[in-house]
């Protein structure tokens, strides 16, 4: 009688470290953003400057602190896409991350946008540059 129920108490004690080790191995999934560049007739702009920042805020200490230092740029490539990885900016758990600015120049042509990044998503935005 005890031998077996130091054997329940053994497969029991398995069960639980197995069931353990997967909660543990929750893994991060990638945080991006894709900023595709496109002229007025939507035909995409290969080397584009794209640059993506935090707007400035009025309160100085508020949640843009954890993202300080966020000021990033990209060229955009033969498909008119910029990319941009903010997976080491973003922690496990944390409630949302971040609206940034979106800037796009070529020469003398111009565009805007923001963006709303989603945590561990590829997030994504069209920017059109005026002539």
């Amino acid at each position: 009688m005890k031998k077996t129920g130091l054997i329940r108490t053994l497969f029991a004690a398995f069960g639980l470290t197995i069931m353990l080790a997967f909660v543990a191995c929750n893994k991060e999934k990638d945080t991006t953003a894709t900023i595709t560049v496109v002229d007025v007739d939507g035909v995409a702009v290969v080397g584009a400057e794209v640059h993506i920042f935090p707007a400035p805020s009025v309160d100085t200490v508020s949640e843009d602190a954890t993202i300080e230092g966020l000021d990033l740029m990209a060229t955009s490539d033969s498909k008119g896409k910029a990319k941009f990885n903010f997976t080491d900016y973003y922690e496990q758990g944390q409630a949302g991350f971040a609206v940034l600015n979106i800037e796009v120049n070529l020469d003398a042509r111009y565009g805007d946008g923001i963006i709303k990044i989603e945590e561990e998503e590829d997030n994504e935005e069209t920017v059109t540059i005026l002539p």
